[in-house]
């Protein structure tokens, strides 16, 4: 099998001979730029003493997470209904990897799964590392950023993966088509996660779940439903990997199981940690703000562009007729070197995110600095992109 090369080493390869003119940001990475609150540090250094045993799984975690999700979009989960994982990108690929290395959830002999496109590349690398095909749902203006299946498609693939509130676009699905897709993962009976890694990075009203879809149809027992989620964007602590899979207590039961071999357990050093930071509000509403506000902050500078209220990128079409590319690049790779050179700032090329030439045009920059320091760097941006 041959993985494609990951997005960020891609960039690293287009600036690796360029010679700046200034010292600039990187903004093509989705890390926040603010501090992790002094709880979770405290308790980190408190419980640094527990690194001397093995992990073993704390009650309290999962407590803490199924009174997030509760609190959050008033779903109330049992124990066995919710796994906590280090992070969400190792679930992202041993969950999806679990299922179609199963017999019993493939309907053919090569497995199928879809997912947008553009895409977080975890998801394609599961699906490169168990040879399934590859349904690919394109996101562009046409559609509003939505993904979408046709009737073809749907008797054919076994797994979807969504992503909503989305990476890159910032788009979301509303609770009603949330629920459409609840209803054809029973009706067509495949496997459905929906991944809500920035489900608390939004302006004013937050984005719903697939959980609170499935309860909305009347499938209370979330079968064949998965939702996946971190609480690193929420409140800026991607270190902590701290996540979870909630959905389907049967499929999790045999996941639970598989989990043990693959062998990856939170330290319970963390684990403490993760209890005082899912059950964090205040500070978590904090960042949320900030981030708010950062968007509001891009609106006004690329006041021609659609920015949807949810996620912290910025999915600027950089596309000009009038520029002339050389060297067989495309417009966002043109406008990633070009910006680089010229500010120091890195953004990332809407290209390395997807597949088909879907994402060509684009580049992702994100939001995730102080207010100061954002308006600073947008407003350099936005003199390169004028000129």
């Amino acid at each position: 099998m041959q993985f494609n090369p990951y997005p960020f080493e891609k960039l690293r390869e287009l600036l690796k001979d360029c010679k700046t003119q200034k010292e600039g940001i990187n903004l093509s990475i989705g890390e926040p730029g603010f501090h992790a609150p002094k709880s979770v540090v405290d308790s980190i250094k408190d419980n640094a003493h527990l690194i001397r045993y093995y992990p073993s799984l704390q009650e309290d975690l999962i407590c803490s997470q199924i009174d997030f999700i509760q609190d959050r979009f008033n779903v109330k989960l049992q124990t066995d209904e919710i796994i906590p994982t280090f992070g969400t990108r190792e679930v992202l690929f041993n969950f999806p990897h679990f299922i179609l290395a199963n017999e019993r959830f493939i309907r053919n002999e090569i497995p199928c799964i879809a997912f947008p496109n553009p895409f977080y590349q975890i998801y394609e690398g599961v699906q490169i590392a168990n040879k399934a095909r590859a349904i690919y749902m394109p996101l562009n203006q046409e559609n509003s950023f939505k993904p979408m299946l046709s009737k073809d498609n749907l008797n054919k693939v076994d797994m979807v993966i969504l992503n909503s509130p989305n990476n890159p676009t910032g788009q979301i699905l509303n609770i009603h088509e949330l629920e459409e897709w609840a209803r054809l993962a029973l009706q067509y009976n495949f496997i459905l996660i929906n991944d809500e890694c920035y489900s608390e990075i939004y302006k004013t009203n937050p984005p719903p779940s697939l959980l609170e879809a499935c309860i909305n149809i009347g499938n209370k027992d979330f079968k064949n439903t998965f939702v996946i989620n971190s609480i690193s964007k929420r409140l800026s602590t991607p270190g902590l990997r701290s996540g979870f899979i909630a959905g389907d207590k049967t499929i999790l039961n045999e996941y639970r199981v598989f989990r043990t071999y693959v062998g990856i357990s939170m330290p319970n050093t963390l684990q403490k940690a993760s209890i005082i930071a899912w059950r964090e509000k205040e500070y978590a509403e904090d960042i949320r703000k900030k981030f708010a506000t950062n968007l509001d902050i891009a609106q006004t500078i690329f006041n021609n562009t659609q920015i949807f209220p949810y996620t912290f990128y910025l999915w600027l079409n950089v596309k000009k007729d009038s520029i002339k590319i050389q060297n067989n690049m495309t417009s966002d790779t043109f406008f990633t070197k070009n910006l680089y050179e010229k500010t120091g700032h890195k953004v990332l090329p809407g290209s390395y995110l997807g597949r088909n030439n879907v994402g060509v045009d684009y580049v992702r920059i994100a939001l995730t600095q102080e207010q100061d320091l954002m308006y600073k760097v947008l407003r350099d941006i936005k003199d390169i992109y004028d000129s």
